[in-house]
């Protein structure tokens, strides 16, 4: 486990980028598995600085997200793809059929959950997964369970995490109650994984997760058994 400490957000936003720039400098036809939020907001902004100066290109990556919420077209400024597209894709030279988001309004789910892993398996697997971290230890939208050994499936929202992320929407009442995830088996086999947290009401969980019991109440504690873990983060 490699921990790294940032001195603010955007020391924060800065030394995950760098991490995801390695990545693709050195595999320059790499697979990321990248993840919403507002906490990744600022690594995207980077990445992107970064690509108009001439210093990264993303002409050959192929991305594949952790989850989306069910029932969201891919218009609707809160679905991931929406987020994704322009917050990054649209800002970078990536090939859009390239980029893989769990599709929401899928007919059958059970069916596309099985779609989501194939396609990962043909891909040869998730060089890199970049991950945040909910306040009750969620990863992509694994929340606590009894087991880990899910991969890419239907989720019922917790509670805390419907209130937070009711915040991007209008009401709490317009926040889905499903999404589809990648599960943590899935996240367990990237072959590198870098967990970004952000601000004072994440250090608790991250002493949780890093340093206490793995157990399913905490999902993201399964990443202490991640061979090759980077944390970048900032309580501040």
């Amino acid at each position: 486990m490699n921990l790294i400490k940032a001195n603010d957000y955007n020391d924060l936003s800065r030394k995950a980028a760098n991490v995801i720039s390695a990545q693709v400098i050195l595999k320059p036809d790499c697979v990321l598995g990248l993840a919403t939020g507002s906490t990744p907001i600022g690594t995207y902004k980077q990445l992107v600085e970064w690509y108009k100066k001439g210093d990264i290109d993303f002409s050959q990556v192929t991305t594949v997200n952790l989850d989306e919420y069910c029932g969201l077209s891919t218009e609707n400024n809160q679905s991931y793809r929406y987020f994704m597209d322009h917050n990054f894709f649209l800002h970078i030279n990536i090939d859009r059929k390239n980029t893989n988001v769990p599709n929401g309004l899928a007919v059958n789910y059970e069916d596309e959950c099985a779609r989501y892993d194939k396609l990962i398996t043909e891909l040869g697997g998730i060089d890199l997964q970049l991950l945040g971290i909910g306040r009750n230890g969620h990863i992509g939208f694994n929340e606590p369970d009894i087991s880990f050994e899910k991969t890419t499936h239907i989720v019922e929202l917790d509670e805390s995490t419907i209130e937070a992320n009711a915040r991007f929407f209008d009401t709490v009442d317009e926040v889905p109650r499903k999404a589809i995830t990648m599960g943590i088996k899935s996240i367990m086999q990237a072959k590198k994984v870098l967990l970004i947290a952000n601000g004072p009401d994440k250090k608790d969980i991250i002493e949780k997760a890093l340093h206490g019991p793995v157990t399913p109440d905490v999902p993201a504690s399964i990443l202490q058994f991640h061979p090759d873990l980077t944390v970048v983060y900032c309580f501040e």
